[in-house]
């Protein structure tokens, strides 16, 4: 399948399609994730994989996330991750999920995803956030400031230069009214131009309701991080929902959620590698990020009972076990918070568990190998 007829059979480039007996569009979340003894080439060859595995599998998108300062992730530049995905697929909606806007100048990020387009047309997504995907002191020096927090504040002034650039109408009189994000739509207008004038649909994330509210208001998709931020996703959705109102973009709202979902073929071993991603966790919100344990490492840590009751809290947000299981939890999930579909994050630490746990979820659904 092409990306035109992708184009054509979502009708706006954004609504999937959910397959074999999925209650919704199933989608991939990759955070290039570097385990022990892993490099970070190990983790794109993964994450090719992954790409590849989910595009013969039927899932409509795969994204990546913007990270910074973190060793256990590798997705710290997703416009050049995607560009390498797209030279290793076909047909599977590639995107970013996000993209942190204030970290970057609106005409850079319009640039970045012309190309993207013009690589891969009419399977682009921008997803953005505002948040900077780091620490203060990394979002100081990424966007050279020492007031980090200005950029998140200006998010809807940028949001709306981005989508100037990215559509290329900024009006007359404007200082940026000669400026255009190449490629882009000017090449279309250009004498001789043949350019497509399509260009990647854009969606907002968030982990709270700012984000929710200003989708709404916009009229834009909107994808919320559950797998962080699960206590919010009922209210940011009933925030984006209630907010919405018709754009040339969607007539109707439309949201996805990210969850953490792993499959094994065993309950235990599921257990054994989701514990890898808790310490993780643990570990970089004590101020000590670094590469994700092995199983082996996680089983032998002694867990502080604060640790302990962190684990607790934080693995029952993440759907794991036998396949069957699992697929119940993505069920009732959809049930509950009525997403329009659900992007799965497998967090382990080898990218075999990783790769299996897609292919187990996508055989308990049905979903036809392509």
């Amino acid at each position: 399948m092409s990306g035109e007829d992708d184009i054509r059979d979502t009708g706006d480039g954004i609504r999937g399609t959910a397959k074999g007996t999925a209650p919704v569009p199933l989608s991939v979340l990759d955070l290039v994730t570097v385990g022990a003894g892993r490099t970070a080439s190990d983790a794109v060859r993964t994450a090719v994989g992954i790409a590849r595995t989910a595009e013969r599998r039927g899932f409509h998108r795969y994204w990546v996330a913007e990270h910074h300062s973190m060793p256990g992730v590798a997705s710290s530049s997703p416009a050049v991750l995607l560009a390498h995905l797209a030279a290793h697929t076909e047909s599977i909606r590639l995107g970013s999920g996000g993209v942190m806007l204030p970290n970057h100048a609106p005409l850079v990020i319009a640039e970045q995803f012309g190309t993207l387009e013009a690589m891969a047309p009419g399977r682009v997504d921008l997803g953005l956030g505002r948040a900077p995907g780091t620490d203060g002191g990394t979002a100081a020096a990424l966007r050279r400031s020492d007031r980090p927090h200005e950029g998140a504040d200006d998010f809807p002034q940028q949001l709306a230069e981005l989508t100037r650039f990215l559509d290329d109408s900024f009006p007359d009189g404007h200082p940026y009214a000669k400026i255009h994000a190449v490629p882009g739509p000017v090449q279309a207008t250009s004498p001789g131009g043949v350019q497509s004038a399509h260009r990647p649909p854009l969606w907002l994330l968030g982990s709270s309701g700012f984000s929710a509210q200003l989708a709404g208001s916009l009229g834009l998709p909107f994808a919320f991080a559950h797998h962080f931020s699960a206590a919010n996703t009922v209210p940011a959705l009933d925030l984006y929902r209630a907010s919405f109102r018709p754009s040339e973009v969607l007539a109707e709202p439309y949201a996805l959620i990210g969850v953490s979902a792993l499959a094994t073929e065993e309950e235990e071993e599921a257990r054994r590698q989701v514990l890898t991603g808790a310490l993780s966790m643990i570990r970089l919100r004590t101020g000590r990020p670094g590469l994700v344990p092995s199983p082996e490492e996680a089983a032998a840590h002694h867990f502080t009972e604060r640790e302990r009751d962190f684990v607790d809290s934080w693995l029952g947000n993440v759907i794991h076990g036998t396949p069957d299981a699992v697929r119940q939890g993505l069920d009732d999930l959809a049930k509950r918070t009525g997403a329009d579909e659900l992007m799965i994050t497998a967090n382990a630490h080898g990218g075999p568990a990783r790769l299996r746990s897609y292919e187990l979820i996508a055989d308990a659904y049905g979903l036809p190998e392509a």
